[in-house]
């Protein structure tokens, strides 16, 4: 417990970290770019007062996470705290091997780590679907952008590098979403997380196929798990194939 609870401390000083820098560069870049293709034609005076203070508080808050990263004296990061989680859990269940215990305990030790790997699934779910969230923002705004700063008849050369980088930007996005397919690694581990989830809560309530002894449901429920994650590995590895390997075809 005490490690998970390292883990999710750690995950949240680093997405404080990065969430300030990413809302400060965006709002200071937004604030510049709607200035430039504004210039003498529009006052944004209004609304430039509003979003220049917030975009000084978003640096200013990434200034204070920055120092006290800075500052940390342990500064270690989430993959090598989850790696010592892993590990713990690996020893566990190799001390219970030594100690020859019955498979009904280990399988009570098994049902009692999956918390842990619903977890670990709808944590990188979220990681997938964030990723993808962000690519699709991307590619929206930035056709917009594209689409918008090209039909002006009158593009100044300030705009020219800003419809540039859109579309490079774009370009990057629709690659990187459609070769990793975050959406569909996503869409996958969720669902395995909701079958385990729904296995563990059937076990609970000793519905079927749980209504038999306790040492024949631990059974089920072990074999069932280990399918469903057979099943999610097989999905990973299909998705990590080339596009002509996923068709049959050379």
């Amino acid at each position: 417990m005490e490690q998970q609870a390292k883990v999710r401390s750690r995950k949240i000083q680093l997405r404080t970290l990065y969430g300030t820098f990413f809302a400060a560069l965006l709002s200071s870049l937004a604030i510049y770019v709607a200035t430039v293709s504004t210039w003498r034609t529009r006052d944004l005076g209004p609304a430039n007062r509003v979003a220049i203070p917030l975009t000084v508080l978003c640096w200013i808050a990434f200034a204070i996470c920055a120092h006290r990263e800075d500052k940390r004296e342990e500064k270690v990061s989430v993959r090598k705290l989850q790696l010592g989680l892993d590990v713990a859990e690996e020893q566990k269940l190799l001390e219970a091997f030594k100690l020859a215990i019955p498979a009904p305990q280990r399988q009570f030790t098994y049902k009692e780590a999956l918390p842990r790997e619903l977890e670990r699934l709808r944590t990188e779910a979220q990681h997938y679907r964030r990723i993808h969230n962000s690519f699709q923002s991307i590619i929206i705004m930035g056709s917009i952008g594209t689409t918008t700063a090209a039909s002006l008849t009158d593009t100044p050369s300030s705009l020219k590098w800003v419809t540039v980088g859109l579309s490079f930007g774009v370009g990057v996005a629709a690659g990187f979403t459609g070769y990793f397919k975050y959406r569909e690694r996503s869409f996958y581990l969720q669902q395995t997380a909701d079958a385990i989830e729904q296995h563990i809560n059937a076990y609970e309530l000793g519905i079927p196929p749980y209504t038999d002894e306790e040492e024949v449901n631990l059974t089920k429920l072990a074999r069932e798990v280990e399918n469903l994650r057979v099943e999610q590995r097989k999905r990973e590895q299909q998705l990590d194939q080339p596009h002509e390997g996923r068709d049959g075809t050379v």
